[in-house]
């Protein structure tokens, strides 16, 4: 017969899931914020040990010292993108879109020429080409630029209340040391407290490992790609590196996404023009990431996510999709952390059921 003390907390369990779900939005900042404080704390308390003519830095100046750093590195980092940005446009001013369209079209043409020389097709002499044309027209007519403009304000409105709800929270939780594990603590009952103190000290110790993973995960690619698409003599390497970086922190997608800006950007600002310069600087871009893909899919990841939350490279994989079908990217990216939320609690509670005997009735 099913316990009906672990009836409840299943309710309660799937009752608190549903929640998180209608209320996603607040979920994400908190978990954003949590993220961030984890990432200040120590910098945060180290300035707050700090003495200034014999008084101790107010921990609220020490909060506000570690926003500035953070502040800081993110705007290197758009600072970075600046150059690059400058030069696309530039290019896009000079360009030649009659040279552009020959140049696209001309390789079309030839497709043309061979299916119909070679009799694969009945249809007339620029089918591909007219085809191609009255899609990208059909695509322009139909997008309605008042639903765009409508749809970008939106979310800038709801960027930066998002970005003001992650400050704020971040600062409470970093003024307040420690105000989430006592909140959760007290919401405890006395018996089950040994149960889920046990759970969230390995929840503690398993994310903190996840985290300082990915954080150096994110810099071992920054530096491998900044270093191999300089010696091939890429410019912006190091934009592209950052960019890669960061996007490689998208499970299966961000590589791909990562490698194609990086072909995008390299063969735009190359200093030649020419099919052949473009093709060889293209594979010497495709050649560095995968390199870099080799050393994270063989090294980096197995280290990151194997060792540190504990998962066999299969369940990482699985949870992983499931993330992507119910979230999307977002879900992606969120899935091994909230996996090994969730894996630790029954894992607790399947320990305890059978050592403490918690949900077993009296």
């Amino acid at each position: 017969m099913i316990n009906k003390t672990l009836v409840y907390f299943l309710l309660v369990l799937l009752v608190f899931l549903l929640l998180v779900w209608i209320f996603s939005n607040i979920v994400s900042y908190f978990v954003i914020a949590i993220i961030l404080s984890t990432i200040c704390t120590p910098l945060t308390n180290r300035i707050n040990q700090l003495h200034i003519f014999g008084m101790k830095i107010p921990r609220f100046i020490a909060i506000i010292i570690s926003f500035a750093v953070i502040i800081g590195i993110v705007s290197l980092f758009v600072v970075l993108f600046i150059p690059l940005i400058t030069e696309q446009i530039s290019i896009i001013n000079t360009l030649d879109y009659d040279e552009l369209y020959n140049n696209v079209t001309v390789p079309l043409q030839n497709v043309e020429n061979f299916f119909i020389d070679n009799n694969l097709t009945d249809q007339p002499e620029g089918f591909i080409v007219d085809n191609l044309r009255t899609n990208l027209l059909s695509i322009i007519q139909s997008l309605n630029f008042s639903v765009i403009i409508n749809e970008l304000i939106s979310f800038t409105g709801n960027f930066f209340i998002g970005l003001l709800a992650v400050v704020f929270i971040t600062f409470i939780l970093l003024h307040n040391k420690g105000i989430l594990r006592r909140q959760i603590i007290k919401l405890i009952p006395n018996q089950y407290f040994e149960v889920f103190i046990v759970a969230i000290y390995k929840i503690e110790i398993l994310l903190s490992n996840y985290l300082i993973g990915i954080l150096l995960q994110v810099f071992s690619i920054f530096c491998i790609a900044s270093m191999g698409l300089s010696i091939v003599g890429v410019k912006y390497a190091l934009t592209i590196a950052i960019f890669a970086a960061v996007a490689n922190l998208i499970p299966y997608a961000g590589p791909t996404l990562g490698a194609a800006f990086g072909i995008i950007v390299g063969v735009s600002t190359g200093s030649g023009f020419g099919n052949n310069h473009m093709l060889f600087l293209g594979l010497k871009i495709i050649a560095v990431f995968g390199v870099v893909q080799l050393i994270d899919n063989l090294v980096l990841q197995p280290l990151i996510f194997s060792k540190s939350v504990k998962a066999h490279p299969l369940e990482i994989f699985i949870v992983i999709f499931a993330g992507a079908t119910i979230a999307g990217v977002i879900g992606m990216v969120a899935a091994i952390p909230v996996y090994t939320i969730l894996r630790v609690i029954f894992n607790e509670m399947y320990e305890g059921y059978k050592q403490f005997y918690v949900f077993k009735p009296k």
